[in-house]
């Protein structure tokens, strides 16, 4: 009896409590080769999403991923253009921040009187050359608009610019040579008539090819900045007329070529692209 409780006090039970550090432990080693790897990788946004994925597993306080030295490898491209177009935008801002009351108000005024000059000049052309059902421009207080019917521009349901047409974008285009310092906006609209071809899988994509072409003829004059372009297409959901007649109907497939007023208010020229 004594020999077998003698026995039994020298049993001892092997302490596996050093699993858990060594577990956490290869889990951190996990987690730095992930890095390593991640490295080789530009994609800073896919990382950073990663880096929180794991301080959230890992639920240490501070991830082991969130290093600022590791996150700044390599650049984004898109990023960076999309920073150097706010940079200039806030740099503009700026300029405008600094002047005065009635310098603002010598600049708007200044505008005005060029816009309606190019406004002047464009009615010239119209009447010229005989345009006046076609055309239309109107000058308000955020945009000089130039409205152009589709049967000016296109054969119906087709997006190649007629050949006497392209005289017209490219009248423009010289003009708008003078003027450097504006944006301009084509956009295109359709009527609520279901497009029925093929290579068109609604009138999103009739109405945007149709402006994204006739900005390119605009856009052979080389002493135009592209950067100040930017082509829409609206389909129908912005009509000037309840498409219940076929008149009204053509009043809707139009192309319309805005010129941006510099000095407006931020909110009017959202309305005004939201048009």
């Amino acid at each position: 009896m004594s020999k077998k409780r003698k026995h039994e006090e020298h049993e001892e039970h092997v302490d596996e409590s050093w699993l858990i550090p060594y577990a956490d432990l290869l889990t951190l080693l996990l987690a730095l080769f992930i890095v390593l790897y991640s490295m080789n990788s530009v994609d800073v946004k896919k990382f950073e999403e990663m880096s929180r994925a794991f301080s959230v597993a890992l639920s240490t306080g501070s991830g082991v991923l969130d290093m600022p030295s590791v996150v700044e490898k390599g650049t984004d491209p898109d990023k960076k253009d999309l920073d150097a177009d706010n940079k200039e935008n806030e740099s503009n801002n700026e300029d405008v921040g600094k002047l005065s009351e009635s310098e603002l108000q010598e600049l708007i005024k200044r505008e005005e009187a060029e816009l309606e000059d190019l406004k002047k000049k464009i009615d010239d052309y119209i009447d010229k050359k005989g345009l006046t059902s076609d055309l239309e421009t109107q000058l308000n207080m955020s945009q000089l608009l130039i409205t152009i019917s589709d049967n000016a521009l296109f054969a119906p349901g087709k997006t190649t610019v007629k050949p006497e047409a392209k005289e017209l974008a490219t009248a423009i285009a010289t003009m708008l040579q003078q003027y450097p310092q504006y944006d301009i906006v084509v956009a295109g609209h359709t009527d609520d008539t279901p497009v029925n071809r093929a290579e068109f899988r609604s009138n999103w994509d009739l109405s945007s090819m149709r402006a994204v072409r006739f900005m390119d003829i605009m856009l052979e004059n080389k002493d135009l900045d592209p950067k100040r372009f930017s082509a829409v297409g609206f389909g129908e959901y912005h009509p000037v007329a309840e498409n219940t007649t076929p008149d009204n109907k053509a009043k809707n497939r139009r192309v319309e070529v805005s010129i941006i007023h510099t000095y407006v208010n931020a909110s009017n020229t959202q309305q005004l692209k939201a048009k």
